[in-house]
């Protein structure tokens, strides 16, 4: 894997943390995106050249590298299994200090994690080892019904919101249907045609937060991200809700349980794309097909129908003006029938789930996705407006539609059941990007690193779940209903939108390769046209409920830069510099050194009795031949002077001291001691060995203080102290 598409980040010159800006999408074309290693980045040369300079004043004893056992022998790599006559690999050997674990070894022990993992496996299936990864991609005819799932499920409602808005102007103003939806094909074009550039220009994914870092800079980047995961999250929990709604109206019995199918919903969506891309795919695909099929195969008969009435328009039923026909409802109408373009970017998201070619296969089913959306929006508006239909209440203009050409047989139902099933599965093309698009943001080091993680089927797990647990909570908050989340719904799409194509625009201006001013000059449409939905959907929505995704934009981007700001303060602290002169005291805060030669040990062991624990721990202590100190805390002076007298029954071989400790508290007396021992003698590394009593069964833990643990979380802010435990486990 290419470390390129690794690391969070690269070092700039300052030292400092710099993003995916830094790279050059050209050069690294032919590096995979996806790397199961991508937790593990390798280092800069800087970083080898110091770990060089380090290792050269290093010391080491020939004691510490002639290890008394084989690291590569039968007796580890293999274990008895099922008898003493058959044994079971648990490493098999590839070369000299290296080993590959085999799936024996990742079994769990115990009982209660054999039943985990048997779950496991039945949910998600046998893990996919990293190897997969190149086979696990979709080919165009899958990835076309996965990733415009939510595309061409908005026809089901884009029309019609368009025409909601209209007819509050009265049924005069629906003939401005025709011009409105005209200007939204050009936007559809315009947005399709600037992510098919995208694709090829930027060809290892990140849709809008990559052209945005990219060509505008990172807080522009970081504003498309917080647009894209807000859209992402709501497709969720809209497309969800509006398919359960669907369910309910057909079976009223059911409406009660509006949320709860909804939770349904959202967790088989959850565990079907943890089974991996490919097997999500091919469960996903055919409801997709079913419903393009079903809606063409409507378009179709109704322009034959009103071929045989010679395309006579019929009126619409008159309808009161409840708002004076302007500009402002014309724009509106635009943004509400804008929202058909939702998940237009998925592809440009999701260019590393594709065969290889991998940018040239995502081009061509980004085609047929805007193909047939303008096919789709076009057909229908015209029907609409040809039939002479207004959104009711109680139906929706699809259904009218379906009812008025299908008045006999079972086309209707079908086209009903399609809908609604595609509506439920647009979810899905949420869980196919917003993960993807957290990968790049924790490479970049904006969100947490374990959006990294690659899970047993090299599905972007922490993604997943992530998302599923976000739309459930909005689902839950607004209970399921549609109406409630639709306003929440463009802002943040055409704001990354936006962004997008002004960042393309900005990309060929500093290019200029053969033809930029032409492709620029698409972008730019598509930039204006984009910003005038954003504007209107911002100023006409914004207190229907588009106020809390103005107002969570720049929170999201707060958040993002305040993460990066530690992961920036980590790399700052952790990363390899030399060590410290010798001759040069530490500070009192300093941690340990890293050249062996300069660590001085101390071991803090605090024993509460003498018993078999106590006295193994002691005992490791003592033969690691470094300084010893035992520590008793005591209730009371009596208790103390008792303690005392054993120790010294036991032969006194390690230093004690006991610390009185009035009000009976434990815990802390200990840590304070190690942290007075640490601020005064800098140079020491202190370890606390905690005797640890291991039980069989986990209700038996309540039963024993957690020293350890406790201790751990005592003395984790304090450096050069370390906190560990030598088990003993209970004999049977």
């Amino acid at each position: 894997m290419a470390s390129s598409f690794c690391g969070a980040g690269t070092t700039d010159r300052a030292g400092g943390m710099v993003g995916r800006s830094g790279h050059d999408p050209e050069e690294d074309a032919g590096s995979p995106t996806f790397s199961p290693s991508a937790e593990l980045p390798p280092l800069s040369p800087a970083d080898l050249g110091v770990l060089r300079q380090v290792g050269a004043r290093w010391q080491i004893g020939d004691t510490v590298r002639a290890l008394p056992v084989d690291p590569q022998a039968g007796e580890i790599r293999s274990s008895a299994v099922g008898g003493a006559h058959r044994a079971a690999m648990l490493f098999l050997p590839d070369a000299p200090g290296q080993l590959t674990a085999t799936p024996v070894v990742e079994r769990p022990d115990t009982a209660q994690g054999r039943v985990v993992g048997g779950l496991r496996r039945l949910l998600l299936g046998r893990p996919l080892t990293s190897a997969s990864i190149l086979r696990e991609r979709m080919s165009k005819i899958v990835a076309l019904p996965v990733l415009a799932s939510d595309l061409l499920s908005s026809v089901a409602y884009g029309p019609e919101a368009m025409l909601a808005v209209l007819v509050l102007a009265g049924s005069g103003a629906l003939g401005l249907s025709l011009p409105i939806a005209a200007a939204l094909v050009v936007l559809m074009v315009a947005v399709g045609t600037s992510y098919r550039q995208t694709v090829r220009a930027y060809p290892h994914g990140a849709g809008s937060y990559l052209v945005a870092s990219d060509s505008l800079g990172p807080r522009a980047g970081l504003a498309a991200a917080a647009g894209l995961v807000l859209d992402y999250v709501l497709t969720v929990s809209v497309s969800v809700s509006a398919g359960v709604a669907a369910i309910t109206s057909a079976l009223p019995s059911l409406a009660a349980y509006r949320v709860p199918l909804a939770l349904v919903v959202i967790g088989v969506l959850l565990i079907g794309n943890l089974r991996g891309i490919r097997v999500a795919g091919n469960a996903f695909a055919v409801p997709t097909y079913v419903f393009l099929v079903a809606v063409l195969g409507l378009i179709a008969a109704g322009f034959v129908r009103a071929a045989t009435g010679g395309f006579t328009v019929v009126a619409p039923p008159p309808t009161p003006a409840v708002e004076g026909l302007g500009l402002l409802v014309v724009l509106r109408a635009f943004a509400s029938g804008a929202t058909s373009m939702t998940g237009v970017e998925a592809v440009s998201n999701a260019v590393p789930v594709f065969r290889p070619t991998a940018w040239r296969n995502a081009r061509t089913v980004l085609t047929w996705m805007i193909s047939i959306l303008i096919v789709l929006f076009v057909g229908l508006t015209l029907l609409f407006h040809l039939n002479g239909l207004v959104p009711r209440a109680d139906q929706t203009l699809l259904s009218q539609l379906a009812r008025l050409t299908f008045p006999t047989g079972p086309w209707y139902a079908i086209i009903q059941a399609a809908t609604a099933l595609v509506l439920l599965l647009a979810a899905n093309t949420a869980f196919n990007d917003l993960p993807r698009l957290l990968y790049f943001m924790a490479r970049d080091g904006y969100v947490p690193r374990r959006f990294l993680h690659l899970g047993d089927r090299l599905a972007l797990s922490n993604g997943l779940i992530a998302l599923a647990v976000a739309a459930a909570a909005i689902l839950v908050a607004f209970g399921g209903n549609t109406h409630s989340l639709i306003p929440l719904y463009a802002v943040g799409v055409f704001l990354a939108f936006t962004l997008s194509q002004t960042g393309m625009v900005n990309h060929w201006r500093h290019h200029r390769d053969p033809g930029w001013r032409r492709r620029a000059a698409i972008n730019g449409v598509g930039a204006v046209l984009s910003a005038v939905v954003l504007v209107t959907a911002a100023v006409t929505k914004f207190a229907a409920g588009a106020w809390a995704v103005v107002l969570a934009v720049p929170l999201l981007i707060y958040l993002f830069r305040r993460v990066r700001r530690h992961y920036d303060h980590v790399q700052q602290a952790l990363g390899l510099h030399p060590d410290h002169p010798r001759g040069v005291e530490p500070a009192e805060d300093a941690p340990p050194a890293i050249v062996p030669q300069q660590v001085r040990h101390l071991f803090l062991v605090p024993v509460a009795r003498l018993n078999q624990a106590a006295l193994r721990t002691l005992a490791y202590v003592g033969s690691l031949g470094q300084p010893a100190l035992a520590l008793h805390v005591s209730p009371e002076r009596t208790e103390a002077d008792r303690f005392r007298e054993q120790w010294n029954t036991w032969g006194d071989h390690i230093p004690l001291e006991t610390i009185l400790s009035p009000h009976r508290v434990i815990i802390q007396p200990i840590a304070g001691y190690a942290s007075a021992l640490r601020l005064t003698h800098p140079d020491l590394t202190i370890t606390v060995v905690v005797p640890d009593v291991v039980v069989d069964h986990p209700w038996q833990r309540m039963l024993h203080y957690r020293t350890e643990q406790r201790l751990r979380r005592a003395l984790r802010r304090h450096p050069g102290i370390v906190v560990t435990s030598l088990p003993t486990h209970l004999t049977r």
